[in-house]
C-alpha cells in the first residue's frame, strides 16, 4: 500500500512539506511513471507559477530522502514513481511505449547468477527490459487483427 503521509515522512527527516513538495509528490503518485516534464504539467494544473527547475530540485531532494525513485526507460528524461511501492522492474514496449511493472522476484535466477558469477548485487528498481508487449506482438503477427481484417 502506498503511504501518503508525506508530511510525517518529511518531518521525520528534518524537512517540512511545502506546497511545491506536496504537489510534486501528488503528481508522481497520480502519474506513476512520469518524466519531470509530465510532472510539471500536472503540477501546473494547480500551481501555474511552478517552473521546471523547482520540479527537478524537488525530485532530487525527494529521491535523496527515499520518497521517490527513478528509472531510465529509454532515451531522454528518467521517469519517477513513489519509492514505497513494491520493488519492480520495468518492461518497456518499443512499439507503443507501454510500461509494465514486473515484480523483481521474476528475475531471481538472474540476480542469483550475477551475484554468484560476478559478485555483483543488482539494483533491480532501476532496471528496464525493452521488447514488445503482448498486444503489439499480436499486431505484428497478424496485422489484420488491428485493421479489422480488411
Amino acid at each position: 500500500m502506498v503511504s501518503t503521509d508525506w508530511k510525517k515522512d518529511l518531518r521525520e527527516r528534518g524537512y517540512r512539506l511545502t506546497p511545491q513538495r506536496q504537489l510534486v509528490l501528488e503528481a508522481v503518485d497520480h502519474l506513476e511513471h512520469a518524466t519531470p516534464d509530465d510532472i510539471l504539467s500536472e503540477v501546473r494544473r494547480t500551481a501555474s507559477g511552478v517552473n521546471i527547475s523547482t520540479v527537478y530540485r524537488t525530485l532530487e531532494l525527494l529521491e535523496e530522502l527515499g520518497l521517490v525513485s527513478h528509472a531510465h526507460l529509454g532515451h531522454g528524461s528518467p521517469t519517477y514513481h513513489l519509492a514505497d511501492r513494491h520493488h519492480h522492474m520495468h518492461l518497456v514496449c518499443r512499439d507503443c511505449e507501454k510500461v509494465i511493472e514486473a515484480d523483481v522476484s521474476v528475475a531471481a535466477p538472474l540476480i542469483t547468477e550475477l551475484r554468484r558469477t560476478f559478485g555483483f548485487d543488482t539494483d533491480m528498481k532501476h532496471f528496464a527490459i525493452f521488447g514488445r508487449c503482448a498486444n503489439c506482438s499480436r499486431t505484428v503477427a497478424d496485422p489484420k487483427a488491428v485493421s479489422g481484417g480488411s
